[in-house]
């Protein structure tokens, strides 16, 4: 997300410097974009503060995803953001962008989640930022997405599928590119101060029709079984003792039974955000991957 955002905005006629990890080989995808190169750490403030030097707008995308190691999520997440947001405060930045998670709106959040809401609080606190924040759904592309990636694996590993629960959770798959419109019209623009905006996409789907779409782009289909929360929730806690990869954990349950069905009026009426549905989004990827 991050490299496409730099690529929007450098597009769009903006002049960007772009964060990344010392010696990150995924800088190469930044070779033939025109930005400002820094490197720096979240969880290292004195390493913010050149990048964050003269900036107007600053986006915080970064973020620890998926983790054995719960206490990662507090110090990336939330302690990352808060020396992220005291580098901008005393660099004179104007505007704080946060990029969330829908699942802080989840009832039983996990350490992720959690992570995410305690690193919304923080944005919000500094008085001397204005701040946005944006909330994702799950985000696809034909590269997949960390966790739509993990679902799809997920679905793809066994002859027949042990579903979390009943699969009647409703979801509203965003493609990325949409996400990366939404946040470089966020860029300059006053009228998002203050602002909490759901980028989800423009269609809602039950997660086990999900799982039936993602099986026939392949030209698949399979039988699900479903299988009670709560025994999945004792056989995760085993697996995660266990298994240093276990196939299932109570991040992977979250996300299977709980709605991630955001509603993105605030962002389509004042940001001009305009989602495509997940078939749509499908369709695209499949045309896109079959041209010569």
């Amino acid at each position: 997300m991050g490299s496409r955002l730099v690529r929007a905005l450098v597009d769009r006629g903006h002049t960007v410097r772009a964060l990344v990890l010392p010696n990150d080989p995924l800088r190469a995808r930044l070779d033939d974009v025109k930005c400002d190169i820094r490197e720096g750490r979240l969880e290292d403030q004195p390493s913010l503060a050149g990048p964050c030097a003269g900036v107007r707008t600053v986006f915080h995308l970064a973020a620890v995803i998926l983790s054995p190691d719960a206490a990662i999520f507090d110090r990336v997440n939330r302690a990352g953001t808060k020396n992220l947001v005291a580098a901008a405060a005393a660099a004179g930045v104007e505007h704080f962008v946060y990029v969330s998670s829908a699942s802080v709106v989840y009832p039983r959040l996990t350490p992720y989640a959690a992570s995410k809401l305690a690193a919304e609080t923080v944005v919000k606190a500094d008085a001397a930022l204005a701040h946005t924040i944006v909330r994702p759904t799950l985000v696809y592309d034909q590269n997949g997405g960390q966790e739509f990636q993990m679902f799809a694996d997920f679905v793809n590993r066994f002859p027949v599928v042990p579903f979390v629960g009943p699969g009647t959770a409703i979801k509203r798959p965003v493609f990325a590119g949409d996400v990366v419109d939404g946040l470089a019209a966020i860029a300059g623009n006053r009228q998002a101060y203050g602002r909490t905006y759901n980028f989800s996409g423009g269609e809602r789907i039950s997660l086990t029709e999900l799982a039936r779409l993602i099986l026939a782009q392949q030209g698949r289909s399979k039988r699900f079984v479903h299988m009670p929360i709560g025994i999945c929730r004792t056989a995760a806690t085993l697996m995660a003792r266990a298994l240093a990869n276990p196939p299932l954990t109570h991040y992977m349950i979250a996300g299977m039974i709980n709605d991630a069905d955001l509603d993105p009026a605030d962002a389509v009426r004042e940001l001009g955000y305009r989602p495509m549905g997940v078939r749509e989004g499908f369709a695209r990827i499949r045309q896109e991957s079959v041209q010569p």
